[in-house]
């Protein structure tokens, strides 16, 4: 059941890449009465590495010292903040990964970590929140949520995957009740049962000095009506909206269905049964949003016409000043779109995952192939890994962007580390927290972003900056109906 009382905004700012949708955007959003999204992937490394680079203007420090068990952050804190910032070429500190077994100091993190964003996120405003994640990161979600949750977050937002147990786990995180993870073991019949106990260990200290807590709503990102259907039969797994996301929009995508085939340039090959019915997705009687090529007032006024709350805005954010993309990129990914020589490849091969995942082409980043080869491989963040049955009987964990070797050794076919990326390392590096190497490298940025960027033409027309503010105005000043049909090309059912 929905368990925000105010109406559901228009615009939903995505929860892109690691940090990209940061806490000053999503703030910046939300502060102009729009959803504002932070991205939930990875922030326990982003708090962690934040702090060893001197945490500049005191962010983290502050919501840290806002989290309701002091010595867990006090924990954080001795553990990872270095006053004035590592010295430069020196080696960021590791951090435990998660894992089925033995995994409690990296969910504290993440804990800890989703409360810092979420809670600077909101900070001076009374608009709405979300979070971002990706089901496919199993072991993550429940410990990320639960923070978020401590610091009060509006709508937990979940793709990459089937985010059917999320309502529920919502709903019991909310209570602060043990909740179980099915986690899909590669060569085992029956997934895993795993644990997270929102009070276990320190944070059997958890005072709620500012009320009980408040279960988000869910919106279920999905491409295709079926699985919103199946969805909404079960209470357990009904969310409270569904943001519908076609093939263009940024980052991970959904497959096509049916056998894959590539065009010439090598990406996916998508058809008529990839379009969404988007009659049968009003039929259902949830509120819902449209994402993937929606960045203009005309594409926000016939999504309205056709049922739906608004749109989910991905990339036309990410490259306003207030994203977390660093400045060069930014800069240059502008001028590039404005030159006509900026592509957007939606690569079926650079995700770990089994996800197609579009790459911005840019020099210096891992979608130059020269850039990429000289990249030694290493994994050391781990959050796309797999958990895996090897041949002794043991539980490993394996990703095709990991050496070939390791993969290999752990049960991988090397065939399938073919043209892969390490997400992990290049997206952190996108943000300006990439880790640093042996002889003064660090590690090479990876920028995603959606095919369609004619919002450019309107949002910066000389490729000079612009900010959220103007997105927001720009997409709500001007909502006159138009007769093409979202997208163009395209058929509604």
């Amino acid at each position: 059941m929905p368990t925000t009382t105010r109406p559901h905004p228009p615009l939903i700012q995505g929860g892109m890449g690691v940090a990209v949708s940061g806490w000053e955007l999503a703030r910046a959003v939300a502060g102009r009465g729009q959803l504002g999204v932070v991205s939930g992937t990875a922030l326990d490394a982003v708090l962690a590495r934040r702090l060893q680079l001197g945490d500049p203007g005191g962010h983290m420090r502050r919501a840290l010292a806002a989290f309701p068990v002091p010595e867990a952050a006090a924990y954080v804190l001795d553990r990872y903040f270095v006053e004035g910032g590592v010295v430069r070429g020196e080696r960021m500190r590791a951090m435990a990964r998660l894992r089925v077994e033995r995994g409690a100091d990296a969910e504290l993190l993440t804990v800890i970590g989703n409360f810092v964003e979420v809670w600077l996120a909101k900070e001076g405003h009374d608009g709405l929140v979300g979070v971002n994640y990706l089901a496919k990161i199993q072991l993550a979600t429940a410990p990320a949520l639960f923070g978020a949750i401590l610091a009060g977050v509006d709508y937990v937002l979940v793709g990459a995957g089937i985010p059917g147990p999320i309502p529920a786990l919502a709903s019991r995180l909310a209570r602060a009740e043990p909740v179980t993870t099915l986690v899909t073991v590669e060569g085992d019949e029956e997934p895993l049962s795993h644990v997270f106990d929102p009070r276990g260990g320190v944070m059997a200290q958890l005072r709620y000095g500012y009320g009980p807590l408040r279960r988000p709503d869910v919106l279920a990102i999905v491409s295709l009506p079926v699985l919103a259907s199946y969805l909404v039969r079960d209470p357990a797994t009904r969310p409270d909206g569904f943001v519908i996301e076609r093939h263009r929009a940024g980052g991970h995508s959904a497959p096509p269905r049916g056998k894959l085939a590539l065009d010439d340039g090598g990406e996916p090959v998508y058809g008529p049964r990839d379009h969404p019915d988007l009659a049968k997705v009003a039929a259902l009687g949830i509120p819902f949003w449209l994402a993937g090529g929606a960045a203009h007032p005309e594409r926000l006024a016939e999504a309205r016409a056709m049922g739906a709350v608004g749109v989910q805005l991905g990339s036309a954010f990410a490259l306003c000043q207030e994203s977390g993309l660093r400045d060069e990129l930014r800069t240059e990914l502008r001028q590039r779109a404005r030159a006509g020589t900026l592509r957007v490849r939606n690569d079926p091969r650079a995700s770990p995952t089994a996800f197609p995942f579009k790459v911005a082409e840019l020099p210096g980043t891992l979608s130059d192939d020269p850039v990429r080869a000289a990249r030694r491989p290493v994994c050391d963040l781990g959050y796309l890994r797999t958990p895996a049955r090897a041949a002794n009987g043991g539980l490993v964990y394996r990703c095709a962007a990991e050496p070939v070797a390791a993969y290999v050794r752990k049960g991988g076919d090397a065939v399938d580390t073919a043209g892969r990326m390490c997400l992990c390392n290049g997206l952190l590096a996108t943000v300006g927290l990439g880790q640093r190497r042996p002889g003064g490298t660090v590690e090479p940025p990876v920028v995603t972003l959606g095919q369609d960027l004619g919002f450019l033409a309107d949002l910066s027309p000389d490729g000079r900056p612009y900010s959220a503010a103007q997105v927001i105005d720009w997409m709500t000043g001007a909502e006159a109906l138009s007769q093409t049909p979202w997208p163009p090309g395209s058929s509604t059912g």
